[in-house]
């Protein structure tokens, strides 16, 4: 069941971040679909997270779409090369977003090898959001669009994760964020070999 324009209005990025795993992710470009299941994500609370891109309300071309309401597709590009999938969440004009960081592939996998120019499945073909981004054909030319449509959206199949079986772990990356980096806002299911590195909790 596709999950409903409500469901991205939480105001808890955090809980959210958390209860995402176990969730399909799904995208229908240039009529192929892939996806897959959420093993890992980071929340990103909005204007007071420094390691946030809208942190201070900082609202500029590029993180104009974190202010949207919840539901729709944050796609930015990082270092010059690889292109970062997030989920918009909570209200309009509150900028929290969720860092999809890795998936385990359901449907789709041959196209997705394709995309990935692999010639065998292994698991990091979807470890680390890059590799989610271009595996499932995500670029910044959806960015902004509706979660609620059929080119990118998630679905509910009832798996969940018991709290046993998830880490919640400091974010990768964001040392500039100082005390903030510290903060345990990446959650991923523990042993799954889809999770990127640093993997151990």
């Amino acid at each position: 069941m596709k999950l409903p324009a409500t469901y991205y209005h939480h105001t808890d990025v955090v809980a959210l971040s958390r209860d995402l795993l176990g969730k399909y992710l799904f995208t229908c470009i240039d009529g192929l679909t892939t996806g897959g299941i959420i093993v890992e994500t980071e929340a990103y609370n909005g204007s007071i997270d420094k390691a946030s891109h809208a942190y201070g309300n900082r609202l500029t071309p590029r993180t104009k779409t974190m202010f949207m309401q919840g539901g729709v597709a944050y796609v930015y590009l990082c270092y010059g090369i690889h292109e970062m999938f997030n989920i918009v969440t909570s209200t309009e004009g509150h900028p929290q977003a969720i860092l999809i960081r890795a998936i385990v592939p359901t449907d789709g996998l041959e196209i997705m090898l394709q995309r990935r120019n692999m010639a065998a499945a292994k698991s990091n073909i979807t470890s680390g959001p890059g590799s989610v981004a271009k595996a499932l054909g995500i670029s910044r030319s959806i960015n902004a669009f509706s979660l609620d449509g059929d080119t990118i959206w998630l679905d509910d199949r009832g798996l969940v994760f018991s709290d046993e079986m998830v880490a919640a772990v400091p974010r990768v990356g964001v040392d500039y964020a100082g005390d903030d980096a510290l903060l345990p806002y990446r959650f991923y299911v523990k042993g799954n070999s889809y999770v990127s590195k640093p993997n151990k909790s």
